[in-house]
């Protein structure tokens, strides 16, 4: 990670004679306009607020480790369910369970592109392929657990192959969508994938953090509350809560630390200080490596969970039932 011990000293600096005469220039300015200049303003108040960036080049070794991993688990588990001798009927929820192993090996592929310090990245064309394709799998990972959530305790999703087709086209198609905008205010500064700080570009960047905020935050806070108001209210249970719901923790944070810099961005949030600033771009930085960590626990929550089903389905499985004999059925007719 970055070294904030030594933080990066500004190659900006004045003497004593330039900094008088910048202050008489200023005194001047103000005066043939009329304002009062502050008396107790300090050149050195004017510095911009320098803040200690945890995600530099020597953070790139976390990045790579981290997409290999979640790749060769992902790859793993997907081999698991996909294989012929799997029992599907054993595990009825397999066809969710494939389509979030896919986004989290989707996730740890896009995951090289935007790591600082690669030095790979030089087309604006890839740099919007790796945006899209990182929040786009994200977003589809938590529209399937939620709609798994909601829609399993009435309708077992996994053997209705209509519904199972529309939910993966629906799903994915609405999570394409919601990565538009980050995609669209993406650019390429010094061969790093970053959001571009244009200001005419400041709507969809606030676009994404309002989607973010939904999605990773409002969203799994709903069916939490679903479910405890579903139970208080009557006997029928609402969102089924499973082990699923893990997934929601390396996300949470980053929907609400991004709505946080979007207020601010927008002044609508005023810092008080420079250590405010700080504390807040350090923040932006432990969400986003927690989210980063996702593809690699995701894989790993999946097989919990279907190791839990396949448990909970073998013990539900009653004998089959006794066949009847041709003594059997010849003593029924007389």
């Amino acid at each position: 990670m970055g070294n904030c011990l030594h933080p990066v000293e500004t190659s900006f600096s004045l003497d004593k004679n330039e900094t008088e005469w910048l202050m008489d220039l200023l005194n001047y300015s103000y005066e043939e306009n009329d304002y009062d200049f502050p008396s107790n303003y300090s050149v050195g108040a004017a510095a911009p607020c320098r803040s200690c960036n945890l995600l530099d080049s020597s953070s790139l070794p976390f990045f790579i480790l981290t997409s290999v991993l979640g790749m060769l688990a992902s790859g793993a588990v997907l081999f698991a369910i996909l294989k012929p001798l799997f029992h599907w009927q054993i595990c009825p929820s397999w066809p969710v369970l494939a389509q979030l192993a896919v986004g989290s090996a989707l996730f740890s592929m896009a995951v090289p592109i935007l790591a600082p310090g690669f030095n790979t990245v030089h087309s604006t064309g890839l740099c919007y392929l790796g945006y899209w394709v990182w929040y786009t799998s994200a977003f589809a990972q938590a529209l399937l657990i939620g709609c798994y959530a909601c829609l399993n305790p009435r309708v077992n999703i996994g053997q209705i192959r209509g519904l199972t087709l529309g939910l993966t086209v629906a799903l994915w198609g609405a999570a394409g969508l919601l990565g538009l905008p980050v995609t669209l205010a993406s650019d390429v500064y010094n061969d790093l994938c970053t959001l571009a700080s244009d200001k005419d570009l400041e709507v969809l960047k606030s676009a994404h953090s309002a989607i973010c905020f939904t999605i990773f935050t409002v969203f799994p806070l709903a069916l939490l509350a679903a479910n405890g108001l579903k139970k208080a209210l009557s006997k029928e249970s609402g969102p089924w809560v499973s082990v699923l719901w893990v997934w929601f923790i390396f996300w949470w944070p980053h929907g609400m630390v991004l709505l946080f810099d979007a207020l601010v961005r927008s002044k609508i949030v005023l810092l008080p200080s420079c250590p405010s600033q700080q504390i807040l771009d350090v923040m932006l930085n432990l969400a986003e490596v927690l989210a980063v960590l996702h593809c690699v626990a995701t894989p790993l929550v999946l097989a919990l969970f279907c190791h839990q089903t396949t448990r909970r389905s073998l013990v539900s499985l009653s004998p089959p039932a006794r066949q009847s004999s041709p003594t059997d059925a010849f003593a029924g007719k007389c």
